[in-house]
């Protein structure tokens, strides 16, 4: 039988491996058909806004890319701590906007929480601060 714990884990790296693999339609799958989304609204970051159906919240990654540079995206995961239903990923991210052709980087933390093999809570805490000046011409 597996635990609450062992199901999220899954999930989480089945998250990761999409996000990885830049598979929008399989991060539909994954997430419920509404998310409790938070990150903190940053209006010049054009893909940081508000999110809350699983099609919004897959084209996450695909907006992100639109606006960075592939070649210069960088994230590593440090910690992936897993309480039941709930986990947080610990880490550092990096990239270049395109646009304006200057980087951003700093650590992060996500939580996720897991309900019935989807993702139903996406909050991620980063350096917006850092990300808002690389996106500032």
């Amino acid at each position: 039988m597996t635990t609450t714990a062992e199901a999220t884990r899954s999930t989480v790296q089945k998250f990761l491996e999409l996000r990885l693999a830049g598979d929008t339609e399989g991060l539909a799958g994954l997430f419920a058909d509404e998310v409790d989304w938070v990150l903190a609204e940053n209006p010049v970051v054009p893909w940081i806004r508000p999110r809350s159906t699983a099609a919004e919240c897959a084209a996450q990654a695909d907006e992100l890319a639109r606006y960075t540079v592939p070649e210069d995206a960088r994230a590593s995961i440090d910690t992936i701590l897993v309480d039941g239903a709930d986990a947080v990923l610990m880490g550092h991210v990096a990239g270049t906007v395109r646009a304006t052709g200057k980087s951003f980087s700093g650590p992060f933390a996500l939580r996720l929480t897991v309900e019935d093999g989807r993702i139903t809570r996406h909050y991620l805490y980063e350096n917006s601060l850092s990300i808002a000046a690389a996106c500032t011409p």
